[in-house]
């Protein structure tokens, strides 16, 4: 991703090959800040916390947490057992995205048949990087396919395209290019005329990083609250609806950021076509169904009484937006049936819900 004319992703292995660092969303959009990961207690920290956020770019950071789990086990008299509680730990941090299980799991599979802790070390680091360096080449191949779904609707209608997307699912949450971004990025790149509505997504705004997003892009973008995306449907004001998901279902249900059903329902009321884009990674095929199956995380309430921002001092602070007695609820994500969505933008092609089962398996 380009950040001030220079390239990055949202996660890698440092020079020195035994740190792992990231740029810390908590900071953005105001100040860019690289944060060390120097064992794997420090990377379930970044998980849980939110350090980083998005559902690919969680499994790649999980990864990265079985190698530097396996960076400490080499001074531990028991290093299957200890590798066996930082597995459990990494586990722990995020229940809805299955791309934190996949990694996970894959990168134990790698070691089944290691019997040496240096082993291990050589194969964590190998497949974590290649979990990295697959999922950036998958959100480019995304791109393309979602390119030609923005090139035929811009040839229909008049300019500029107006794409609506929620919460953030581009370089940010994905290593590199994104899922719902990564079509955009495409379709600037070849000149089409486009501009994006970017909901807020509260609580945690995540918007805000979707903005700056496009900002280090030059793609023209509008931050709308959650709740205006209906109204520009209505009034034509939207061509098509792009999001990303932290779990899809064998049936095509969809988890994604609290908000998403609603936005799903009113395309679909508005005969506007909603897309959702992922890599394989984050389908789940032993999940029939999403809406009563998909484990949907509640995080704390203090995300919704409180918001963060920069005072008139330039001092990031955080401010309480209700009294002390106010109770909240905090549900991160929703499930958007696979009724309501029109197509899977994934790297081996562009899907109808039941189509899911045959092409991903």
């Amino acid at each position: 991703m380009n950040i001030n004319g220079k390239d990055y992703r949202a996660i890698w292995l440092s020079a020195d090959q035994v740190t792992v660092e990231i740029i810390d969303q908590r900071y953005l959009p105001f100040d860019f800040v690289v944060e060390p990961l120097r064992n794997v207690n420090e990377m379930a920290i970044a998980i849980k916390d939110m350090h980083l956020r998005g559902a690919p770019c969680i499994g790649v950071a999980a990864g990265f947490g079985v190698y530097l789990a396996a960076l400490e086990a080499q001074k531990k008299e028991d290093w299957q057992s200890f590798l066996n509680q930082a597995k459990d730990l990494l586990l722990s941090t995020r229940p809805t995205a299955i791309n934190l299980h996949w990694a996970i799991n894959r990168c134990f599979s790698a070691i089944e048949e290691c019997h040496s802790i240096n082993e291990v070390i050589k194969i964590t680091k190998k497949t974590a990087q290649n979990i990295a360096d697959e999922e950036v080449a998958t959100c480019a191949q995304i791109g393309q396919y979602g390119l030609q779904i923005i090139k035929e609707l811009a040839q229909k209608g008049s300019a500029p395209l107006n794409i609506l997307t929620h919460c953030n699912a581009g370089a940010m949450a994905t290593v590199d290019h994104g899922t719902a971004t990564a079509p955009i990025y495409a379709a600037f790149e070849q000149g089409i005329n486009l501009h994006v509505w970017v909901d807020e997504t509260r609580p945690r705004n995540q918007g805000k990083i979707t903005a700056w997003e496009m900002e280090q892009n030059n793609i023209p973008y509008t931050i709308i609250p959650d709740n205006t995306g209906g109204y520009l449907m209505m009034k034509q004001k939207v061509d098509m609806v792009i999001v990303g998901t932290d779990r899809v279902a064998a049936n095509g249900d969809v988890a994604n950021k609290i908000g998403t059903y609603l936005k799903a329902l009113a395309a679909h009321d508005n005969n506007i076509p909603f897309y959702v884009a992922l890599p394989s990674s984050t389908y789940d095929p032993q999940l029939p169904e999403g809406v009563h199956s998909i484990p949907i995380e509640e995080r704390s309430t203090q995300e919704v009484l409180f918001i963060e921002g920069k005072d008139q001092n330039n001092q990031l602070k955080s401010l309480q937006l209700f009294s002390n007695q106010a109770k909240a609820a905090n549900y991160a994500f929703d499930v958007t049936p696979a009724r309501l969505i029109t197509g899977f933008i994934t790297e081996k092609g562009i899907f109808k819900p039941e189509e899911l089962k045959e092409k991903l398996k």
